[in-house]
C-alpha cells in the first residue's frame, strides 16, 4: 500500500517536472520574478541579523566615561576610585590619567604636533566604568548619581548607541514583516493565476479524468506539486541572489574596513534560516495552488 502511494507521487513528481521543462521560458520568469520579491525581505533580516551581532558583541556590558575636573587631587581621584569600587552596579573600572589620555591622543588621531605645541595638558582624568546592566532607567540613575558626586565634571554613557541601534533593528524587523507579508500575497496571486490558467489549458484532460472515475484529490494532485516545487525553487533562486549580493557587498567593505582598521564582514544566511527559506518559499507556491484549484476545479464537471 505505503509502495503504491510512494510510486504515485513519484510519478506525479516527475510529470510535474517535465511541464516545468516543457515551457522554460514561462517557468524560469515566474521563479525570477518569485525569487527577486522573496530575495528582499529575506535580504533585509540578513542585514539586520548582521546589525545585530554587532549590537549584541557591543551590549555584552555596558560602559560609561567618568571625567574628573580639571584641577582635582590625588586624594580625590582616590576617594572617586573608592566609591567606585564599592558600588554593586560596577563589576570593573579602569583609571586612565590624563597625561595618558594625551599620549592615546596623539598615536590614534596623528595630532603629535598640534597636541606638542599646547602649554598644558587640557584633557582631564577619567574613569572607564563596566556594568552588569544595560537597562536605559538603570543607567540612567546610575549616570545621574555619579554625575552629582562634587569630584566630576561629566558623564558619558558610551554605550547610547548600541539603544539606537536596537530602535532601528527594532524597526527594521517590522519593516521585514511588512514587506513579507506583502509580497507572501503578490506570491500567492502570481502562482493562484498560473495555476488557473493550467487548469483553463487542461479543461479537457481534467473532464475525461472525471469521467473514468478520478478523484479530485487525484487530479489537483499535479497542480499542488508545480506550485511546491516552482516556489521552492523561487526560494533557491533568492538564496541565491542575496549570497551573491552579501559577497559583493563584502568585497566593497574591504577598503572601508582597512580605513578603520576594523574587521567587517557580513554573515551568509545561517543554514536554519536557508531551510526556513525554501519550505517558507514552497508552501507559498503550494498555498497559491491549493487556493487556486479549489476556486476552479470545482467548476468543471463531465459534461
Amino acid at each position: 500500500m505505503i509502495r503504491a502511494w510512494l510510486m504515485q507521487h513519484g510519478f506525479v513528481f516527475l510529470l510535474t517536472l517535465k511541464r516545468l521543462i516543457a515551457t522554460p521560458v514561462t517557468s524560469l520568469l515566474s521563479v525570477v520574478v518569485m525569487g527577486i520579491a522573496l530575495s528582499l525581505p529575506a535580504g533585509i533580516y540578513v542585514l539586520m541579523e548582521n546589525l545585530s551581532s554587532i549590537s549584541g558583541q557591543s551590549a555584552s556590558s555596558a560602559q560609561m566615561s567618568l571625567f574628573l575636573k580639571l584641577h582635582v587631587k590625588n586624594e580625590d581621584i582616590e576617594r572617586v576610585k573608592q566609591r567606585l569600587e564599592e558600588n554593586s552596579q560596577i563589576v570593573s573600572l579602569q583609571f586612565i590619567p590624563k597625561d595618558i589620555a594625551l599620549q592615546q591622543l596623539q598615536q590614534s588621531n596623528g595630532l603629535t604636533d598640534i597636541t606638542s605645541s599646547l602649554v598644558h595638558n587640557p584633557l582631564p582624568d577619567a574613569f572607564i566604568v563596566h556594568t552588569p546592566e544595560n537597562t536605559s532607567e538603570v543607567l540612567e540613575q546610575l549616570r545621574v548619581t555619579i554625575q552629582r558626586w562634587p569630584e566630576i565634571e561629566h558623564v558619558q554613557f558610551d554605550s547610547a548607541w548600541i539603544e539606537r541601534l536596537n530602535a532601528l533593528l527594532k524597526l527594521g524587523r517590522f519593516v521585514v514583516l511588512m514587506l513579507t507579508t506583502l509580497l507572501s500575497v503578490a506570491i500567492i496571486a502570481i502562482m493562484f493565476n498560473t495555476i488557473r490558467l493550467q487548469i483553463l489549458t487542461k479543461r479537457d484532460e481534467i473532464e475525461i479524468s472525471k469521467l473514468i472515475g478520478a478523484t479530485d484529490s487525484f487530479i489537483r494532485r499535479p497542480f499542488l506539486y508545480f506550485g511546491a516545487i516552482q516556489g521552492l525553487v523561487s526560494g533557491a533562486t533568492a538564496w541565491l541572489i542575496m549570497t551573491l549580493a552579501i559577497q559583493a557587498m563584502n568585497e566593497e567593505l574591504i577598503p572601508l574596513a582597512q580605513l578603520y582598521d576594523f574587521d567587517l564582514q557580513l554573515q551568509q544566511l545561517s543554514p536554519s534560516d536557508s531551510i526556513s527559506l525554501l519550505l517558507f518559499s514552497a508552501w507559498l507556491g503550494w498555498l497559491g495552488a491549493r487556493l487556486s484549484v479549489a476556486s476552479h476545479l470545482w467548476q468543471i464537471e463531465p459534461r
